[in-house]
C-alpha cells in the first residue's frame, strides 16, 4: 500500500478537520506514476469494499490506514475514471451497500456562488439548505451551508448517527459556502451542521439556517422537508391580492396567536393544528368579516414565552402545529374564504441559543462582533449585521420567501424603531455613532429599503407593514421619495392618545379633547393602520375592556363606541384576538381566549358590533377608499369639548358616497342634538354602538333623521339627532 498522503493531513482529517475533505476522499489520480485512488471515511466499519456500479460485484477489498476508520486502495494508472459503490461491513455483522458521497461533484454553480457572495441572491432558499435532488441518476438530498471562517463543516444526522466525520462537506471556494450531496436520503431526516471553529474547536451542533421544518421543541434538529410537492388549491389567488391590499381597499385586520386563540381543553389543553384551524379559526374570522388575517410570527422558535418573535428558523413554519404543507393548506383555506393572510416578521434580532445563528462558524457571523452594536440588552438577543450582504441577503431572501413559497400576502415588519436607531434603548456609551456622527443606523436603513424594493417588485400585489413608534419620516413612502419604502405604518400615537382617553372618567374627558382629534393634524403624513394590538394587553396592561372607564355597563358601552370611532376615524383597522368580543383580562400566550364569555349578552354584544362594523366597513365606500386623502375626511365639529362630542363626514372618491360619524363620550344621552350635514335629505342610521343587540340601552333615531332646513356647523343644512349615552353613531343619506 502506497503512502500517498502527509500524516498532518490525515491526523486533521480524522480528528480537528481537513479544510477540503473531496480532495483527499473518493477517487483521484495521485503519485508520479498517476495512480488511481479510492479513500473512504468509515468509522463506523470492519470491512470497506469497492464494488461494481452495475453488477454489484466485488472490485476490490480497501486497506484501513488509520485506526479511525480511513480506508484507501489503488488501482493501475492506466484504468480511466469510473462509477462505483461501496459496500460496508459493520462492527455488528452487518453489512450494506451504499453510494460514496465523495464520487458527486458539486451542485452549486459557479454563477449562484458569485451572485450569493455578493448579496445579489433573492432566492437564495433555493439553494442554500436541504433539498432533495436527484443527481447523476441517484436519489438523495444537498445540503449547503455558509460558515466562511470555519475550518471544517460537516452536515450530522440520523442517517450517520451524528458523526461529524462521515460527510465532512466541500468548500466552495472563497464563498464561504460549504455543500454535499448524500445519497439515498430523503424528506423527513433529521439533521444539524457540526462546524470546527477558526480556534479547532468543535462548535455545539447547529440547525440549517435555511430549514424548511424542524423537530418539535425542545428537540432542536433541521428536517429534510420537500417544498416542491404541494399543490395549490386555490389557483388565481394573486390576481386578487393587489386589489385586496390597495391602499383605497377596506382592509380590516384580525391580529391572532395561533397557540393561544384557541386550546383543545378536553386533551390536555393542546394547541389547535394547522387543520384544525382551518376548520375553526378560518370560518371564524370570515364570519367576523375581517379582510385580513394577520399572524403573530410562524417562524420556528424554541420559547413559548416569545410569542415567536425569537425565531431561530426563520425559514421554517414551527412544527408546534403541523408541517409546512399544512400550513400551506391552512393559507389556501384563508384565500378560498376571500382572506389575505399577513405574517409578522422579525428582522431585527435573534436568540442566542447554541444551536442557532449566534457564533455561526465560531466568529460573529450573522451579528455584529461589537456589543454595542450586536446585542439587545433589553430582550438578551443578538442584533443582524445588516452591513454584511451575506447577511442582508439571508433575510431579504426570507421576506419573499413566505411570497413565493407559501403566498403570504403581506409582511407586518416587527421593532423598525429598534434597526433604525443606534442609540435605541441605550445609555450614552453603550452605542457606536455612525461615519457622519449621528445615531442613525444607516446600514439597517439601507436593508429595510433594498427589502421593500425587492418586495413590492418581485412580489406583485405584496404589502409590507411597519411598527415603527417614532417620528422618523416617510416610512411609508416610496424609497424614490427618500421613504423606507414601506406600504403602510401602525399609528402608535394614534393608539396611545385614544386609549388614555378612554381611560379617563367622561367628567375629565373635556380637559383632553384634543386626544381624540390631534391625529388628524398627521393624517396623511403616512398610510396608516390603527392598531389596538397584542402589545396593549400584555404586561401588566389589562384588557381593551379594563381600560375603559366607568362602572361594567359603562366599560362596555365605552369600548364599543371606541370601536365604533376607530372604524369611521382615516386608516386601515387592526385588533388584537379577544378585542372583538371584550376579552375580560389580558391576554396569556400559555392558554386560550375566554370564549365562554360569550354566553354572557354584554360580550356578545361586543362582537356583534364588531362584526356589523367590519360589513359597514367594507359595504361603505366612504370609510376606506380615501383613507390617504384629504379629500376623504372632513370635520363637523372637532371642537365640542365641553359635551365630548366628535363629528365628522367621511367621504368616498364619488362624493356622494358619504357617511356621517357622531361620538358622544359621556354618559349623558343628547336629544336633539344638532348636527350640519353637506346636503338636504333623509339621513339612514346605518350603525349605533348602543343597540341593544350590543348590549346597549336601545336609544336611537327610528332608523333615519331627515333634515330641518336650518343652517348649522357652518353648513346649509342640518340634522337633529339622539346621541345615546356613550355611543358611536353612522348615518348615511339615502339615496
Amino acid at each position: 500500500m502506497k503512502n500517498y498522503l502527509d500524516e498532518r493531513i490525515v491526523e486533521q482529517l480524522v480528528t480537528s478537520g481537513y479544510g477540503d475533505p473531496f480532495s483527499v476522499l473518493g477517487m483521484h489520480r495521485e503519485g508520479a506514476d498517476g495512480d488511481l485512488v479510492i479513500r473512504a471515511l468509515q468509522p463506523q466499519a470492519q470491512n470497506v469494499y469497492v464494488l461494481e456500479y452495475e453488477t454489484g460485484n466485488i472490485m476490490a477489498t480497501m486497506e484501513k490506514v488509520h485506526d479511525t476508520g480511513l480506508f484507501q486502495v489503488e488501482f493501475p494508472p492506466d484504468w480511466d475514471f469510473f462509477k462505483y459503490r461501496l459496500r460496508i461491513d459493520l462492527w455488528t455483522g452487518e453489512s450494506y451497500d451504499t453510494e460514496d458521497a465523495y464520487r458527486f461533484p458539486p451542485v452549486l454553480g459557479e454563477q449562484d456562488l458569485y451572485y450569493m457572495s455578493e448579496g445579489t441572491h433573492i432566492d437564495e432558499y433555493d439553494r442554500l439548505g436541504a433539498h432533495p435532488i436527484e443527481l447523476d441518476g441517484v436519489k438523495g438530498v444537498v445540503f449547503a451551508v455558509w460558515a466562511p471562517n470555519a475550518r471544517r463543516v460537516s452536515v450530522v444526522g440520523t442517517f450517520n448517527e451524528w458523526d461529524g466525520r462521515r460527510h465532512m462537506m466541500r468548500p466552495r471556494g472563497s464563498s464561504g459556502i460549504w455543500e454535499i450531496f448524500v445519497p439515498h436520503i430523503s424528506a423527513g431526516v433529521l439533521y444539524k451542521y457540526e462546524l470546527i471553529g477558526p480556534d479547532g474547536n468543535i462548535l455545539p451542533l447547529k440547525a440549517d439556517p435555511f430549514a424548511f421544518y424542524a423537530e418539535k421543541r425542545p428537540s432542536t434538529a433541521s428536517v429534510v422537508y420537500d417544498l416542491d410537492k404541494y399543490e395549490w388549491k386555490c389557483p388565481g389567488w394573486e390576481k386578487k391580492r393587489e386589489a385586496a391590499n390597495s391602499m383605497e381597499a377596506p382592509i380590516s385586520i384580525y391580529e391572532v396567536h395561533l397557540g393561544s386563540w384557541r386550546r383543545k381543553y378536553d386533551e390536555g389543553m393542546r394547541y389547535l393544528t394547522y387543520k384544525e384551524m382551518e376548520e375553526e379559526l378560518v370560518p371564524y374570522v370570515k364570519e367576523m368579516g375581517y379582510t385580513h388575517v394577520e399572524m403573530l410570527p410562524v417562524n420556528e422558535h424554541p420559547f413559548d414565552g416569545s410569542w415567536g418573535y425569537q425565531a431561530t428558523g426563520l425559514y421554517a413554519p414551527t412544527s408546534r402545529f403541523g408541517t409546512p404543507d399544512e400550513f400551506r393548506s391552512l393559507i389556501d383555506a384563508f384565500h378560498k374564504a376571500g382572506i389575505s393572510v399577513i405574517m409578522d416578521w422579525v428582522p431585527g434580532h435573534f436568540p442566542k441559543d447554541s444551536f442557532g445563528l449566534a457564533d455561526f462558524d465560531g466568529t460573529a457571523l450573522y451579528e455584529h462582533a461589537d456589543p454595542r452594536r450586536g446585542e439587545h440588552k433589553d430582550w438578551g438577543t443578538k442584533i443582524y449585521n445588516y452591513g454584511r450582504c451575506e447577511v442582508s441577503d439571508f433575510l431579504t431572501s426570507n421576506a419573499m420567501f413566505w411570497n413565493k413559497k407559501y403566498r403570504i400576502d403581506g409582511l407586518r415588519v416587527d421593532a423598525v424603531a429598534s434597526m433604525l436607531y443606534l442609540d435605541y434603548s441605550r445609555k450614552a456609551g453603550e452605542w457606536v455613532p455612525n461615519k457622519f456622527g449621528g445615531h442613525e443606523d444607516l446600514e439597517a436603513v439601507d436593508f429595510l429599503k433594498r427589502t421593500n424594493e425587492l418586495m413590492y417588485a418581485n412580489c406583485p400585489g405584496t404589502m409590507t407593514v411597519a411598527e415603527e413608534s417614532t417620528a422618523w419620516p416617510m416610512v411609508s413612502r416610496p424609497t424614490y421619495m427618500g421613504g423606507l419604502g414601506f406600504g403602510y405604518k401602525w399609528n402608535m400615537g394614534w393608539m396611545h392618545d385614544t386609549l388614555e382617553y378612554m381611560s379617563l372618567d367622561p367628567v375629565y374627558r373635556r380637559y383632553h379633547h384634543n386626544k381624540m382629534t390631534f391625529g388628524m393634524l398627521y393624517a396623511y403624513n403616512e398610510n396608516f393602520v390603527l392598531p389596538l394590538s397584542h402589545d396593549e394587553v400584555v404586561h401588566g396592561k389589562g384588557s381593551l375592556l379594563t381600560k375603559m372607564s366607568g362602572d361594567r355597563w359603562q366599560k362596555f358601552a365605552n369600548l364599543r363606541a371606541y370601536f365604533g370611532f376607530m372604524y369611521g376615524f382615516p386608516g386601515k383597522k387592526l385588533l388584537f384576538m379577544g378585542n372583538e368580543f371584550g376579552q375580560d383580562r389580558e391576554w396569556d400566550y400559555n392558554g386560550a381566549l375566554s370564549w365562554h364569555l360569550l354566553n354572557d349578552p354584554l360580550h356578545r354584544g361586543v362582537q356583534n358590533a364588531v362584526r356589523d362594523l367590519n360589513k359597514l366597513y367594507r359595504d361603505l365606500p366612504a370609510m376606506h377608499e380615501q383613507d390617504y386623502s384629504p379629500e376623504g375626511f372632513e370635520w363637523i365639529d372637532p371642537n365640542n369639548a365641553d359635551e365630548s362630542v366628535f363629528s365628522f363626514i367621511r367621504y368616498g372618491k364619488n362624493r356622494e358616497d358619504m357617511a356621517v360619524v357622531v361620538s358622544n363620550f359621556t354618559p349623558v344621552p343628547r336629544e336633539n342634538f344638532r348636527l350640519g350635514v353637506p346636503k338636504a335629505g333623509r339621513y339612514l342610521e346605518v350603525f349605533n354602538s348602543d343597540a341593544e343587540v350590543y348590549g346597549g340601552s336601545g336609544m336611537g333615531n327610528m332608523g333615519a333623521v331627515e333634515t330641518t332646513g336650518q343652517g348649522w356647523n357652518d353648513r346649509q343644512d342640518s340634522v337633529l339627532v339622539t346621541l345615546p349615552p356613550l355611543s358611536t353613531v353612522v348615518f348615511v343619506p339615502q339615496r
